[in-house]
């Protein structure tokens, strides 16, 4: 018995680390954490947000990132987009409806263009959870170091060109002065001046104006919307099973209430 508790409570430490992450070099905005993801607030019952990232889904990242374990149908279906609607705008080539959403590059080109075959992505959000995917795609920023000229703070070194960068605009890494924190927690003071010390630290991401065709706004919002798309094809029925899970626990607590009153008559004849 203890054996098997020991093994539950590995098993779900490990899926609490696998679904937490960790956003690599990532700082928040004060600089003083390092690592942690932005939030993502993801609701599956946000149609036009699911809509919007199918949208920017299958214009810039179906090209190399396939969804093998969804059908273009379930999708439209799901989304409530019509038919003829999803087949002109979203369906790419000579797939139809039913099919399922695969992409035409072969595995062989990709790993010689890339280094590596990208990976299909249906299940990416259950793999890494929602926060980690959506901080990774903020996170590009330029790096002429890198063969492709950009390199990402979530994960260092990574083999992707930043397909949204005429959306979201050219972010550089930059070096900031930060105050510096006592042990107390308040902010430490010169104690001959009494102005608040501070020190340079580098790794904080910066846009450049002017080189994005979206506000930071926007592109937060539809990075967002894009984040929101890949959680549901990671489980896409989870508003019909939240819904059906209402039902379930009504039907138990019906049922707690009758067997307990059953109960209470079978101990009425053994008395």
């Amino acid at each position: 018995m203890k054996k098997i508790f020991s093994f539950l409570v590995i098993l779900l430490s490990y899926e609490i680390s696998a679904a937490g992450g960790g956003c690599g070099t990532l700082l928040s905005e004060d600089g003083m954490q390092e690592g942690v993801c932005l939030h993502a607030e993801i609701d599956a019952k946000d149609k036009p947000s699911l809509q919007k990232g199918a949208q920017l889904y299958m214009n810039y990242c179906f090209a190399c990132h396939s969804l093998k374990y969804g059908r273009y149908k379930r999708v439209a279906d799901d989304l409530e987009i019509p038919y003829d609607i999803f087949e002109d705008n979203l369906i790419f080539g000579d797939a139809k409806i039913g099919d399922l959403m695969e992409i035409s590059m072969l595995e062989k080109d990709s790993k010689t263009w890339f280094g590596a075959p990208p990976p299909d992505l249906t299940l990416e959000v259950s793999l890494h959870g929602a926060d980690w995917l959506y901080s990774y795609l903020k996170s590009f920023y330029t790096d002429q170091s890198r063969p492709l000229g950009v390199n990402n703070k979530v994960y260092e070194n990574v083999g992707m060109p930043n397909v949204l960068l005429s959306l979201q605009g050219e972010q550089v890494s930059t070096c900031k002065q930060i105050p510096i924190y006592a042990d107390n927690g308040g902010l430490k003071q010169d104690p001959l001046t009494g102005k608040l010390l501070t020190e340079e630290k580098c790794g904080f991401l910066e846009l450049v104006p002017g080189t994005g065709t979206l506000s930071p706004e926007e592109f937060d919002q539809s990075i967002l919307d894009l984040t929101n798309f890949l959680a549901y094809m990671s489980d896409p029925i989870k508003e019909q099973r939240e819904y059906i899970g209402k039902y379930v626990i009504l039907y138990l607590l019906i049922l707690l209430v009758l067997t307990y009153l059953l109960y209470r008559e079978f101990k009425k004849d053994v008395h």
